[in-house]
């Protein structure tokens, strides 16, 4: 019998990196995912892993970047003002291909935000990528605690599938949410490639000895680099795109929605339905490689779309770029939330406004 839990979205990514044989935790305090490392330095050496505070998010992600490149399976955790610290080390560990995974439980911004306020304004950083140099990341946004736990295990597998960094985009109200979680192993029915560029030392490769410079070196040049990894990404938004689709069957009006928010858009949507008014949700999970051509499709039916995120428009511009101007995107932002304080939110309520507001017209 699979074991059942009540916890919160923070301690499913513990316990989701866990069970995908984390063994390995670099990072540094900051709200509102400081319940991570609490519980990864308590529990990782009951596994028979290392939880190492580091002095500073500098300093975490590259532990992360030098143990990526060993082949261990590791990873840090951060919020918005830590996630931007990192964005140097990051484009290194994009640059050599390091598989490893970070979480971003974020918080509103921009600058120091405050670590009690939730917001999703952490979007165009972490989809398009905040350092230099042209590198992608997949990035996977969970919508509850049980897709926590599980995506965290996808989020390793996915890293060591392609070598590349996972993302894991979290927010404030997701970390602190609490659920019950069924915490499955989840067994992945594919063959994963040899880390045969791992640094293990020479007694572990028959004498041969392997060394990271710069990571266009294996490619012959800076051209080759970009091209080969052009070509890694083409395959990847060929085969990793995920989404979620509600009531959009018959929908005269799609909304558009990820994380957290997405659960608010959803019991709008079941508002609106018991009135009478068709309306569906289309839910990206992989915000890289984001689903435009699903998305475009479910447009085009509904005829009409709603962008909902607690942000300043941050998706909406691949949403309007999913549909090229072929239906009309309405927008509800962080305006819309109930509060201008700290602690304000979007709720279902002010969603179904919006949605007979645009229904009536």
């Amino acid at each position: 019998m699979t074991e059942r839990m009540f916890i919160t979205g923070n301690e499913a990514v513990a316990r989701g990196a866990i069970a995908a044989n984390c063994r390995y935790f670099f990072g540094y305090p900051i709200t509102p995912q400081n319940d991570i490392p609490e519980f990864m330095s308590r529990e990782m050496p009951k596994v028979g892993g290392v939880f190492v505070q580091s002095e500073s998010e500098v300093s975490s992600i590259y532990m992360v970047y030098g143990g990526a490149l060993s082949g261990a399976r590791v990873m840090t955790s951060t919020s918005s003002p830590g996630y931007a610290l990192m964005q140097e080390g990051i484009s290194y560990i994009g640059e050599i291909e390091a598989p490893c995974v970070v979480v971003n439980v974020s918080r509103m911004g921009p600058g120091i935000g405050t670590g009690g306020q939730a917001g999703q304004t952490d979007y165009r950083c972490i989809v398009k990528g905040g350092g230099h140099g042209g590198y992608r990341a997949i990035v996977l946004a969970p919508a509850s605690v049980q897709e926590i736990y599980e995506l965290m295990q996808l989020a390793f597998h996915l890293a060591d599938k392609y070598r590349i960094l996972c993302i894991v985009l979290s927010d404030y109200v997701l970390g602190q949410m609490a659920a019950t979680v069924e915490l499955k192993e989840i067994k992945f029915d594919e063959e994963l490639p040899d880390k045969f560029w791992a640094l293990k030392g020479t007694d572990n490769k028959n004498g041969l000895r392997y060394m990271h410079v710069v990571g266009f070196f294996s490619y012959g040049g800076v051209v080759s680099w970009h091209e080969a990894l052009m070509t890694k990404y083409k395959k990847i938004e060929e085969s990793e795109i995920r989404y979620e689709k509600k009531y959009a069957d018959d929908a005269d009006l799609l909304l558009v929605s990820y994380g957290s928010t997405a659960g608010t858009c959803l019991k709008a949507i079941e508002m609106a339905r018991a009135e009478g008014m068709k309306v569906g949700l289309f839910r990206p999970i992989t915000l890289w490689p984001y689903p435009e051509e699903a998305l475009r499709e479910a447009a085009l039916k509904a005829k009409r779309v709603l962008c909902v995120e607690d942000s300043n428009g941050q998706m909406k511009e691949d949403v309007d770029f999913a549909v090229r101007a072929q239906v009309p995107v309405d927008y509800l932002g962080l305006w819309a939330r109930n509060s201008d304080q700290p602690q304000g939110l979007i709720f279902p309520e002010r969603v179904f406004q919006e949605i007979k507001k645009i229904l009536s017209e």
